[in-house]
């Protein structure tokens, strides 16, 4: 059986739209309305019930979502183990956001090289939705991401807790940033806190939906924007971004979401060494709240969803 038609019936699936699935396999609806087509003519079965709506899955797609999955998996499983390279006798698939990647994902990779040398690794990146379908399917091992969306057979862990952190590529204070600030879209929750307690700063008339990449926007502007703490650490050391001095910090937690049949040697060894980076992680961005603090005339105040929630890092 075609490999790809599994996929797509998949995606058809999970997202309840062929229009959806088309946009996220990269090919056209009709491409995708062919290849359903032909696995329904292959079983016999019709699989979806199409719609303006939608496309909703038959009680004979629901009976064989289950195998589909299995079908996927291990073709995942085979196509890994035999491509892992001479020398090495087991594989992991890690996929991340972009902003994820530098200084957390990379380090763990090291640090998991450095523990079990024999493991074959290899990065992937993508969106949340995307490395979600990449776990379900088999297609990755462990997901490093903001916002998890969890499936039957995962499980997801937080990480760290992110701060994000005011920073600007002059030494500013909160009153002169308002003609030059980007707003970097966290997510809906940031975007709440973000308007109840920066009022001024929810109209800057440019937003970008990238993440800590923003921070190669910033510096080489006069700009400013909310930042990972961890992520920007190098830059102040180097004077190329400044805390702004009292403004709020606000929390945006890192999962990792794991596929509950993952090799348990490989767990152990992903979980130890994540475990080591999660510390060094927490050193950078303390040191970075510590200095904030310490700029600051009052406490740096940490709000997400609700004006009443902080801590105090002093």
């Amino acid at each position: 059986m075609d490999i790809q038609l599994i996929r797509t019936f998949l995606e058809v699936a999970a997202t309840g739209s062929f229009v959806n699935a088309s946009d996220r396999l990269y090919v056209t609806q009709s491409a995708v309305s062919l290849r359903i087509q032909r696995l329904e003519d292959s079983l016999g079965k019709q699989l979806f019930i199409r719609s303006k709506a939608g496309a909703e899955l038959t009680s004979a797609g629901r009976e064989f979502e289950r195998y589909a999955l299995s079908l996927i998996k291990i073709w995942e499983e085979a196509r890994q183990q035999i491509g892992v390279p001479e020398g090495y006798t087991k594989s992991l698939t890690i996929g991340a956001q972009y902003s994820l990647w530098p200084r957390l994902g990379f380090r763990w990779i090291d640090q998991m090289q450095a523990t079990m040398p024999t493991l074959n690794i290899r990065a992937e990146l993508g969106m949340p939705d995307r490395i979600t379908r990449f776990l379900v399917e088999g297609v990755v091992q462990i997901g490093l991401m903001y916002n998890p969306q969890l499936r039957p057979g995962l499980s997801a862990s937080k990480v760290l807790e992110e701060e994000l952190v005011l920073v600007a590529s002059w030494p500013a204070t909160l009153d002169e940033i308002p003609e030059n600030y980007v707003f970097v879209d966290w997510g809906p929750e940031f975007l709440h806190a973000h308007a109840l307690e920066l009022p001024d700063l929810t109209n800057p008339g440019l937003t970008l939906s990238l993440g800590a990449m923003a921070a190669d926007y910033i510096v080489n502007r006069r700009a400013a924007a909310y930042l990972p703490a961890r992520y920007i650490k190098r830059y102040l050391d180097e004077g190329r971004l400044h805390l702004v001095p009292d403004a709020p910090m606000f929390p945006y937690p890192i999962w990792s979401v794991w596929r509950d049949d993952l090799d348990e040697e490989i767990r152990t060894t992903a979980e130890q060494t994540l475990t080591t980076v999660q510390s060094q992680m927490d050193e950078l961005q303390n040191a970075v709240l510590d200095d904030l603090n310490d700029i600051s005339s009052g406490d740096s105040i940490e709000v997400l969803g609700h004006s009443d929630e902080f801590r105090n890092h002093k």
